[in-house]
């Protein structure tokens, strides 16, 4: 059975590209438009891992995260948020939320796939 990737961003275009970089390997990918989207499908199934970017509307990244791991199942799945914001405070405030990784746009397909399988 391949790994199941929530892949979250506001922009099509770069949602597509994550989802097509993660399909080429062999993973199984749902998208959602932003924060609530991807927290609804999070609520019916569970994810074997979630890149989300994070300025979005409705719902950030952050807040993603931090609403995911109050979800029962959620504790052990890697959560990694992709975007182009990289600041120290940032990102402690995505780990403080329980981020497992932060990975800077644009993002680099192997390097993605290398921190996907480490996780997986």
């Amino acid at each position: 059975m391949s790994k199941s990737i929530l892949v979250v961003d506001d922009t099509r275009s770069m949602r597509k590209m994550v989802a097509a970089v993660l399909e080429g390997a062999g993973y199984e990918v749902a998208e959602a438009g932003d924060g609530v989207e991807a927290l609804e499908l999070a609520r019916t199934r569970v994810f074997d891992l979630v890149v989300t970017d994070h300025n979005m509307p409705r719902m950030d990244g952050v807040t993603l995260v931090r609403e995911l791991r109050g979800l029962p199942n959620y504790d052990p799945v890697a959560l990694i948020v992709l975007s182009t914001e990289a600041s120290t405070e940032l990102k402690q405030k995505g780990r403080e939320a329980g981020a497992t990784g932060w990975m800077a746009k644009p993002f680099d397909p192997q390097r993605m796939l290398d921190i996907v399988g480490k996780f997986i």
